[in-house]
């Protein structure tokens, strides 16, 4: 299928209207195509080989709209910082429309009602970072929202300096957050809010459609799906960086990539907002902010389920994250049993690794090939003496394998990716694209799709990161 062979419906503008506000897109000046990712053209039922630049930039840039297309942005609140804040809405992005179970939309098209003192716009550089995470995360097996293509232009923006501007058509099957109904809450508009629940049952969780207790119900498999996606988040050493709960999804995917990193070393506290002064979105507290925001979207929810429902629901969070991450780590030590003492080898690790200044990647892909030689593994530590202690213990606990060391090898190069997307790569492809040199942009996306596969002319990039580019500290602007 051709790009626009594609028909676009638009049931959110079903909804009243104070759910939205329909709005045109505002082109950039010269666009010029970036990148496509040839597997989410698949998933819309599209040819890669048949989609051309200049129908893509098209699109991207909204003069051309797909068939069925109402162009709209949706208004939400949120709890930004911890402070609630009681509009917000599509400030920069803007809605085409469902296809195929994907919602379609344009991140920096334009100003919407929404955008406040805002430009409406994204720079090439956050575009970049957006465009190629999100399929890095979905290489990794984490649930995300994905991309579809990216433009750049000469359009200027004022940033903290003057920077290109750039759109990127971004996939979710919902952009509902927790802070759509953070809105009608706070704005006592309970018949919404009661609509907004029924939109998102029938958009995301068509099985609880006429069953009783449906919002209960609902609200029970999003907070299983958040626990279970931090718990992802955390064994991959991933820190979001704005888990405001405007940029929670309701259905437990991560969207709204700004300021995140995978870490360059271990570090439990790591922060990699700079304007996160008070660390409230460090790596460590991802799982209490998760909670707390699932508090608040419980709270905004009560209007429509007794408080003691939700708060039974709520306390399973806990279970549910310690059990996905307590799965994913023995994964990835490949651990193919439980063990009553598991808990307490990891908490070792993690210190471990947090004393020897370890890079988490390259230290959990080395180990996948792990066979009684400590060196390689000992090389990555500045506490080798410490490493050296815990796997004494390690060795004792793979005696109790049921499998191979050849088994247990090969599912642990299935598990520990050999390349994550940091943000000095990220860095590196950005300066060129800045000079319209797109290469390194397709480069990484290869890459963030393919992380467990070995790719000989990038293994720089599976090593731990150089020391004079560790720890790039980034804005809520990127």
């Amino acid at each position: 299928m051709k790009l626009f062979d594609l028909s676009l419906s638009t049931p959110y503008l079903s909804l009243d209207p104070i759910f939205y506000h329909e709005v045109s897109t505002t082109p950039l000046r010269n666009p010029r195509l970036v990148s496509v990712n040839a597997e989410a053209a698949k998933m819309l039922g599209l040819d890669p080989e048949k989609l051309s630049a200049r129908e893509l930039e098209e699109l991207l840039n909204g003069t051309r709209l797909l068939p069925g297309s109402r162009p709209y942005a949706m208004c939400y609140a949120g709890h930004q910082f911890g402070y609630y804040v009681p509009r917000l809405g599509d400030g920069r992005a803007i809605n085409l429309g469902v296809v195929g179970g994907w919602n379609l939309q344009l991140k920096g098209s334009g100003q919407t009602l929404y955008s406040r003192q805002g430009d409406g716009r994204a720079v090439l550089r956050s575009s970049i970072r957006e465009y190629l995470m999100s399929e890095a995360m979905h290489g990794l097996g984490i649930p995300t929202s994905r991309a579809l293509a990216l433009i750049g232009s000469d359009e200027k923006v004022a940033r903290e300096k003057w920077e290109k501007g750039a759109i990127v058509l971004r996939m979710a099957p919902s952009w509902i957050r927790f802070g759509s109904f953070e809105y009608f809450f706070h704005t006592n508009r309970h018949r919404e809010l009661e609509s907004l629940a029924d939109f998102l049952i029938a958009e995301s969780f068509p099985h609880l459609i006429g069953a009783e207790d449906a919002y209960i119900k609902m609200y029970a498999e999003i907070v299983k799906r958040t626990a279970e996606m931090i718990a992802h988040w955390q064994s991959v050493g991933f820190n979001h960086g704005v888990m405001n709960t405007d940029n929670m999804s309701a259905i437990g995917i991560t969207i709204d990539y700004g300021p995140f990193a995978f870490m360059d070393t271990f570090e439990s506290g790591y922060i990699c907002n700079h304007t996160d002064t008070q660390g409230r979105y460090s790596y460590d507290n991802q799982p209490r902010i998760g909670y707390w925001n699932l508090e608040r979207f419980a709270h905004a929810l009560s209007p429509l389920i007794p408080h003691e429902k939700l708060q039974r629901e709520l306390e399973r969070y806990g279970t549910y994250f310690t059990t996905k991450l307590m799965e994913l780590l023995r994964a990835k030590l490949g651990l193919d049993t439980p063990h009553d003492n598991d808990g307490d080898l990891l908490r070792t690790l993690f210190t471990v690794m947090e004393n020897g200044r370890i890079d988490m990647t390259p230290f959990f892909r080395t180990l996948s090939r792990y066979d009684g030689k400590r060196e390689p593994l000992l090389a990555l530590s500045l506490a080798p003496n410490q490493l050296n202690e815990w796997l004494d213990r390690y060795d004792e606990r793979l005696v109790t394998n049921t499998s191979s060391i050849d088994e247990r090898h090969e599912r642990m190069l299935r598990t520990n990716p050999k390349y994550v997307l940091k943000n000095y790569m990220l860095q590196e492809a950005i300066d060129q694209a800045e000079n319209d040199n797109f290469s390194l942009v397709n480069d990484l996306l290869m890459l963030a799709q393919s992380p467990y596969d070995e790719h000989m002319l990038f293994e720089r990039y599976s090593l731990p990161t150089p020391l004079n580019l560790k720890n790039l500290k980034l804005s809520c602007s990127s």
